[in-house]
């Protein structure tokens, strides 16, 4: 991996911790689930040589410690602590991939703060508010599966169970890929926090289609994007169909399933840098 430098950025509540590799535009990774800055090393080596590539750690995770454990996550709240962050590192507008959580992250940045972001990459985002009732009640039933799974059998159990709905087997894969380190006990500290604040705040975010609709308007590429491998009715993958329509573009497909930047690091990053140099008329 290339050099490396670090930092913390003071956030209301918070500090947050993040990673800066490479050269070029910047282009800050959002991760998902209860990923922290080194969740996708492998992708970041694909990046380094064109892009300054920053990660961090979100609020709770790892190395980026809170003031309150036990007060209430939002949406806004991420959203808010990526616009720091991205001042902090950048005078311009930067470039965002986003994936799972992250990706919801990324589209709340860009909805409030569209000076900021330059091209949103938007992988599998679980924007659920954005799919028709049907689907929309699936998820609830989803989500209500995972928080009861969580408090009655435990992280393990419903970190299993996560990985069954998401398709997030590590089977499919490129023969290096590095995958996530073991479950050492900072690992299992970030498990928690994502079932207890993380979960409860993608269930409270009320990103709509109005606010995808006034995307349009602004000067952000958006690009919705799916693993080429997910179940096609997995609600994350029907989210960034349903974001594609309302945008009026086509979604991009990345190599792998719903964690693809782990599983294919090589071949995403190929991929994005495909996606990232075509115009932005790219549907």
């Amino acid at each position: 991996m290339s050099d490396m430098t670090s930092g913390l950025v003071a956030v209301p509540g918070a500090r947050i911790h993040y990673e800066v590799r490479g050269t070029g535009p910047v282009l800050l990774v959002l991760q998902g689930g209860e990923g922290d800055a080194g969740r996708t090393g492998g992708l970041v080596n694909g990046l380094v040589d064109e892009y300054t590539v920053v990660t961090y750690d979100r609020r709770g995770l790892s190395r980026s410690t809170v003031d309150d454990p036990s007060a209430e996550l939002t949406m806004e709240t991420h959203a808010d602590d990526v616009h720091r962050l991205l001042a902090a590192v950048t005078a311009g507008p930067a470039i965002l991939l986003g994936s799972s959580l992250g990706g919801l992250i990324g589209l709340s940045v860009a909805i409030r703060h569209p000076d900021q972001v330059g091209t949103l990459v938007t992988h599998e985002p679980p924007a659920v508010r954005l799919l028709p009732e049907p689907a929309r009640a699936l998820s609830e039933r989803v989500f209500d599966g995972l928080e009861e799974t969580y408090r009655t059998e435990g992280w393990g159990a419903a970190f299993t169970k996560l990985a069954e709905i998401t398709g997030g087997a590590t089977e499919d894969r490129e023969p290096d890929a590095e995958l996530p380190a073991p479950l050492s006990r900072e690992r299992i500290a970030n498990m928690h926090f994502f079932f207890t604040h993380d979960i409860p705040a993608i269930r409270r975010c009320r990103l709509e289609a109005a606010d995808v609709i006034a995307l349009k308007a602004a000067s952000v590429r958006v690009v919705p994007a799916a693993g080429r491998a997910s179940r096609r009715g997995f609600f994350d993958y029907r989210c960034a169909e349903e974001l594609a329509r309302l945008l009026g573009v086509a979604m991009v497909e990345f190599p792998g399933g719903h964690n693809g930047l782990t599983t294919h690091p090589k071949a995403f990053a190929v991929r994005l840098r495909e996606v990232l140099r075509a115009p932005r008329d790219y549907s």
